[in-house]
């Protein structure tokens, strides 16, 4: 089974499939889960997110333990950590994200409802990642960000279990994973009206256990395959760009399980959309709003690159490999994320500094 170079990303369509309807049918998005927790005082789809990366960890470090995943070899947690990259990508990306009005996954899962403002953004966004990763923006990270990346090495790796592991001479790795992935379900499950959205709490645990099937997947083929496989579980930066490259290229390489995620993604959001009758046509009001989705969308490719993952890569992917960068990224998306907010709909980029107080509900949050 492992001889045909198109098991792994038929195996990617299929799992990215599973997520894209799920994503599509609870309407999925980490910027609208922040947008509506900042301004509408509503937290389930910020639940829904969490539930997805808490899943995703306690799954994840589960079948690690049980070898059926091998995560020493995922790049989160091999690499020196990108410190400076994380937090200006990350912020880089939240920024952008604000712009457009979702992160890569949403705008995927957007176009498969016929959505052509996320066309635009995935395109855009596709092919900043190949620049930062390949091209001229490149050089920037290499260097300037690089340099300033730390090696924890010394002290264990680049992962919370590890560290913590090498500190106290136990292997608690899975008791850290455990701990905090109960903390998270404690607040996860403890609103009564999260409980009750049935559509959001399956999406959450469907999402998290797709993302730790990708470790199993992407591990149990590096294992049996002739050639170098990377093991990966889900992200939405530069596997964009890798499948743009596909389609317009024939270089007689086979796409990988993150291509094959992104065009599953799609296809599963599309059946979700039509089962739904919620397919329509969208596009740009005008050439204001098609800047602002451009710069958007070069803002999270480069800065995606630049901090290593997205919202789906640093806060869930790489959450569950429990690794240091995550929770650095997500802080700077966040804030990134805030930043534009404020700037889009107060005017102001940093007047959320001046009270710390939540913001009150404006009327603009629904109409995103």
């Amino acid at each position: 089974m492992f001889d045909s170079g198109w098991i792994l990303a038929l195996s990617g369509c299929l799992v990215g499939a599973i997520i894209g309807f799920a994503a599509r049918k609870s309407h999925f998005c980490t910027m609208a889960a922040l947008e509506r927790h900042w301004y509408a005082g509503d937290d389930r789809p910020l639940r829904a997110w969490a539930l997805a990366a808490f899943t995703a960890l306690i799954a994840t470090q589960l079948l690690a333990a049980a070898g059926f995943a091998d995560l020493d070899r995922s790049f989160y947690i091999t690499e020196p950590l990108p410190i400076a990259g994380a937090i200006i990508g990350g912020l880089m990306f939240g920024l952008g994200m604000a712009l457009v009005g979702t992160c890569g996954f949403g705008a995927l899962v957007r176009l498969g409802g016929g959505n052509l403002r996320a066309l635009v953004v995935l395109t855009g966004l596709g092919l900043a990642a190949l620049a930062a990763q390949r091209g001229v923006t490149g050089y920037i990270r290499t260097e300037l960000l690089d340099p300033l990346a730390l090696d924890l090495s010394g002290f264990g790796g680049q992962s919370a279990g590890a560290l913590l592991t090498r500190a106290t001479g136990l292997n608690l790795q899975v008791p850290l994973a455990l701990l905090i992935g109960a903390a998270g379900l404690w607040w996860v499950f403890k609103s009564a009206s999260f409980r009750a959205d049935r559509n959001r709490l399956i999406a959450g645990l469907v999402i998290g256990l797709c993302i730790a099937a990708g470790w199993v997947i992407t591990g149990l083929y590096a294992a049996h395959a002739l050639h170098p496989v990377q093991i990966e579980a889900g992200s939405f930066v530069m596997p964009v760009g890798d499948t743009i490259l596909q389609i317009i290229t024939v270089t007689g390489e086979l796409p990988d399980y993150g291509v094959g995620l992104i065009v599953g993604v799609f296809l599963g959001a599309s059946i979700s959309a039509f089962r739904s009758d919620d397919m329509r046509w969208e596009a740009c009001d005008d050439a204001r709003e098609l800047s602002r989705h451009l710069l958007g969308a070069f803002l999270m490719g480069t800065g995606g690159v630049f901090a290593l993952g997205c919202t789906i890569g640093q806060g869930v992917s790489a959450f569950s490999v429990m690794a240091i960068s995550a929770p650095i990224v997500m802080i700077s998306i966040a804030a990134g994320a805030r930043m534009g907010l404020g700037l889009l709909m107060e005017g102001n980029a940093f007047g959320f500094l001046a009270d710390w107080r939540a913001p009150k509900a404006h009327p603009s949050a629904t109409k995103r």
